[in-house]
């Protein structure tokens, strides 16, 4: 093969990269696979260490941002990431925040200039492979959306990735995740729209990540600054060894020809 196998993941902030590909990124790394993740913002709209949320008084944006970066940077050796590439933008918080307005905010960042950094990293590490958001970002954050858009002109304006897949959570196991915290007598504090995840029909890959739930669990621990917003860490840990143990996708583009819900996101490019 002229370049190794090399899976890139496209994310918006620390701690992102755990849930919808940590296992994916543990897996690749276990199989010999090259494994490279972009995160883009620094996290700055995160909980800082005195316990002051985004817009409070004396909120330490800048003091956030060092601590989620070295969280970030335990959970990358946990998962068994080999290259993590920092952009540095200024997360734009959550959709609605006074700080989506912020011209520095990633989500105002023009894409093309975003786009070209990606495309750069795409030029050197020749990923066959890319995971990102789906066009909403999985849940409408701006940093998820953009994530999305300059992922999408990065790999297209290089034609360099085989295949193009985007995080997904089917709504059966929504609906699965919600029984098992209710069994645990576990409040979540939300209730998920019912057309909240992506539609089963519609998932194009289920890769089982079952032997790296507890690499998985420990990466997600690791960003211990943002735990109070981590449900997932709330349910029994029999519950969070099930909700860990898969990982879903939908599938944008291919070159390769492939055919039902594919069970490896390499599946036609070990062997050319």
């Amino acid at each position: 093969m002229e370049h190794p196998l090399t899976l890139m993941a496209v994310h918006a902030h620390p701690d992102d990269e755990v849930l919808g590909t940590g296992g994916l990124l543990a897996r690749a790394a276990a199989e010999g696979v090259r494994t490279v993740l972009v995160t883009c913002t620094n996290g700055e709209q995160g909980d800082d260490e005195g316990g002051a949320k985004p817009g409070d008084p004396g909120h330490d944006a800048e003091g956030v941002a060092r601590r989620r970066l070295e969280e970030l940077r335990v959970s990358a050796d946990l998962l068994g990431v080999e290259h993590l590439e920092l952009l540095g933008y200024r997360d734009s918080g959550m959709d609605g925040w006074d700080t989506n307005h912020a011209p520095e905010a990633f989500a105002n960042v023009p894409l093309e200039t975003a786009a070209a950094r990606v495309a750069e990293l795409m030029e050197r590490y020749r990923p066959q492979v890319v995971v990102t958001y789906d066009a909403n970002g999985g849940y409408g954050h701006p940093d998820h959306i953009q994530a999305h858009r300059v992922a999408v002109a990065a790999a297209e304006s290089t034609g360099i990735p085989d295949k193009l897949y985007y995080t997904a959570v089917p709504r059966s196991w929504i609906k699965e995740m919600i029984q098992r915290a209710e069994d645990a007598g576990l409040d979540l504090g939300f209730e998920p729209p019912d057309d909240f995840g992506t539609p089963d029909e519609l998932i194009h890959a289920v890769v089982d990540v079952s032997p790296y739930v507890d690499r998985k669990r420990k990466a997600l621990i690791a960003h211990a600054s943002q735990g109070e917003n981590i449900f997932l860490l709330r349910l029994p840990e029999e519950a969070q060894a099930a909700a860990f143990s898969a990982e879903a996708f939908t599938r944008a583009s291919s070159r390769i020809p492939v055919t039902g819900v594919e069970d490896d996101l390499f599946h036609g490019l070990r062997d050319r």
